[in-house]
């Protein structure tokens, strides 16, 4: 179609550096091997001009020539459609990923964004609060998450926009170690982060964030 441009922020604090949700798009741009560039936004000033892509003044938003994508889950979806690499043309094979991908964006990443928060901002604790949360993510989404994925290698098949989404779902909490008790999920985060095309996404985008800090001075 056009040429694909990815659009972060221009600068975040060290904190979220490595999990800015833009990730997920360079991870499967590098793993489907389709050239891209990457454009910044002012992180504390969001003009009407962001608006105008992201609604919630959020980022990623692609933009494929004169096409505009908001939402990681939409974009990884239009981009699977581009490539085969990320997504089977087959009926009953990408039916097999879109199912995953939602099921890691609506069930697992539900469930695992409020512990994330909580741990972020130190809540986690003996609270009535945090129990419900802990017991929501572990008990009723990683229980049933580990046996599955101790059942195969990749989530719908060959590797897809699903493992894309789901690694980068479970990444978050296991910063906060979350997935000690959930040893088959702890290894599919390991293959999944392993692959070349993450390590090279990783690594853009902590040296973007970097660069932006050393330009603020």
């Amino acid at each position: 179609m056009g040429e694909l441009i990815v659009t972060t922020f221009d600068w975040v604090p060290e904190l979220p550096r490595g999990f800015v949700r833009d990730i997920r798009v360079r991870w499967a741009l590098e793993e489907a091997g389709l050239p891209y560039r990457v454009q910044g936004v002012p992180s504390d000033s969001r003009d009407a001009a962001h608006f105008a892509h992201q609604p919630f003044g959020q980022v990623p938003y692609l933009t494929d020539g004169d096409l505009s994508i908001f939402e990681s889950g939409a974009i990884l979806l239009h981009l699977g459609h581009r490539s085969a690499k990320l997504m089977p043309a087959d009926p009953r094979g990408r039916s097999k990923v879109q199912e995953w991908v939602f099921a890691a964006l609506n069930s697992v990443e539900m469930a695992s964004l409020p512990w994330s928060l909580f741990q972020f901002m130190g809540q986690a604790g003996d609270t009535p609060g945090w129990k419900i949360l802990d017991g929501f993510l572990k008990d009723s989404r990683l229980k049933h998450l580990d046996p599955v994925l101790a059942q195969r290698e990749w989530l719908a098949g060959a590797f897809s926009i699903a493992d894309i989404l789901m690694a980068d779902v479970l990444r978050l909490v296991d910063r906060f170690d979350g997935l000690a008790d959930f040893p088959a999920c702890r290894a599919y985060l390991k293959r999944a982060t392993a692959r070349p095309s993450f390590v090279k996404a990783y690594a853009d985008q902590m040296a973007y964030f970097a660069a932006a800090g050393l330009k603020r001075g």
